[in-house]
């Protein structure tokens, strides 16, 4: 007897497809469940049958074609020849509101026919366990469960897609999205053990920081927000630990004094609204391999866009302390990613970002024409993976010269070759905090007066230039990071 869901059903629309994707996918980790706490009470093995339904759903797109492929000004939820279309999917559930927008136009533009059954492909047993500590005490362990259960095979989870690596000439079907179920589920594990809270807390919204007195203002700034009568119902902290709506400022700073962030290496902040357009900052750190790790997973959760907002070090003479860099273009000295898309490989800006961030600039500072353009200097920024670059100047000198840098870190350019890489737009609105270059370093006094001055407001700009961003969502998706060859979801 074959299992149910062996064979594909048409879906009639979109809503129906992912209705059906997530009742097979409950049905599969339910049953994988099931059969593991059964084996670790019993050591009973899951029967043949019961092997047969670990599998996750697959959605199939066929799509036939017999003259020219319409043409869309989208960025995404196109196909871009005939044939069919596949991905295997985790969590539709959760993932309703990105697979409905991508499905919608697909079905109303172009000739396809829709599909969901059971794929060939096995859903890893650790990606099943929720808390992580279900099997403490059992004597069972993890070798042991591989033995008996689907266990996770890194080979089969890739970025083949999004880095121009699949073979689109011979495949057979094509990929239908960026990551398949095996890759995302991998990310969501990830997610939670980096910042500390659920990855379905993340918001579509994101802002990156270097520094942890932008989470103390994000936080205040997430009080203001639900004392007040906004669109924002919660705010949940590292640890899951979430304050509603209309607590009493005393008991939510009580709850926000137990909160162990420091648990956490990149610990994540999510402010929840009820159009499901909030925003999640996240404090990655330094260094270039923090922003790779976070934003390789939080790609998997298709945010619309992420900003860093940090600080930085000045480049130019005219440059003062608490002065805006708008990056324009990145120099990448980071090597983070030059396996995988060399530093030679320009990194677009996008218009929409770019607007947005000085607008919300001028919004937030006051500052107009002039005074604005005297206050937020725009330019190349400098990415490096040594902190200790002064010490190398002498050799540096020429090469930053020749690209005109304004400012130097060791994240932003790792994060806008990511949002490239992996179609996520991209950001980069940086604080001058010291001037290398010219004497003026972080000594603690100074450093203080500027961080009391600066970050709350730098933050203020990074939160109205998400809101302006939504605001024209329609048009954020870019083309300009798009390749030849890309499967029809963003």
């Amino acid at each position: 007897m074959n299992p149910a869901g062996d064979t594909f059903r048409i879906a009639t629309s979109a809503e129906a497809a992912v209705d059906y994707l997530a009742e097979l996918h409950a049905r599969a980790t339910t049953a994988l469940n099931q059969a593991l706490k059964r084996y670790v009470t019993s050591r009973a093995e899951p029967s043949l049958q019961e092997r047969s339904l670990f599998r996750y759903p697959q959605l199939r797109l066929t799509y036939e074609c017999h003259g020219e492929v319409p043409a869309s000004t989208r960025a995404y939820a196109k196909v871009q020849a005939p044939g069919v279309y596949s991905v295997t999917v985790t969590h539709p559930a959760a993932f309703r509101a990105y697979l409905l927008d991508q499905l919608k136009p697909l079905i109303q533009d172009f000739n396809v026919t829709v599909e969901v059954g059971l794929s060939d492909r096995n859903i890893p047993y650790p990606y099943v366990i929720e808390q992580g500590d279900e099997l403490a005490g059992t004597g069972v362990t993890a070798a042991e469960l591989a033995r008996v259960f689907p266990s996770t095979d890194l080979s089969a989870a890739t970025d083949d897609i999004a880095d121009g690596l699949y073979d689109w000439e011979h495949a057979d079907p094509y990929p239908l999205a960026l990551f398949d179920g095996a890759r995302v589920d991998f990310s969501l594990r990830r997610l939670v053990h980096y910042t500390g809270s659920d990855w379905r807390h993340v918001q579509p919204w994101i802002l990156l920081t270097n520094y942890h007195r932008y989470v103390d203002q994000f936080i205040r700034h997430g009080l203001d927000m639900l004392r007040d009568d906004t669109r924002f119902t919660r705010m949940v902290l590292p640890g899951n630990v979430i304050i509603e709506r209309g607590m009493e400022e005393g008991e939510a700073q009580a709850i926000i004094g137990g909160v162990l962030w420091h648990r956490y290496q990149m610990p994540a902040y999510h402010l929840i609204a009820e159009d499901g357009h909030g925003i999640t900052l996240v404090n990655i750190g330094v260094g270039p391999s923090n922003a790779k790790n976070i934003t390789d997973h939080l790609a998997v959760l298709r945010p619309h866009c992420w900003l860093m907002i940090g600080h930085c070090g000045g480049l130019r003479q005219s440059q003062s302390i608490g002065d805006y860099v708008l990056a324009h273009a990145y120099m990448r000295r980071d090597g983070i990613l030059d396996r995988v898309l060399p530093p030679h490989i320009p990194l677009p800006a996008l218009a929409e970002v770019q607007q947005a961030l000085q607008d919300a600039a001028a919004r937030i500072t006051g500052e107009q024409g002039e005074a604005l353009k005297k206050r937020l200097r725009t330019g190349t920024v400098l990415t490096y993976d040594d902190r200790n670059w002064e010490l190398r100047w002498a050799q540096e000198r020429p090469l930053i010269n020749l690209s005109r840098a304004v400012a130097v870190d060791m994240e932003s350019g790792t994060i806008a070759a990511q949002g490239y890489r992996l179609r996520v737009p991209y950001g980069t609105l940086l604080c001058v905090s010291d001037k290398p270059l010219h004497s003026e370093i972080k000594l603690p006094g100074s450093a203080n007066a500027f961080y009391e001055r600066a970050v709350t407001q730098h933050l203020k700009i990074g939160i109205a230039a998400l809101d302006l961003l939504r605001s024209q969502l329609n048009s954020l998706h870019s083309r300009k990071l798009r390749s030849f060859d890309e499967p029809p979801f963003r």
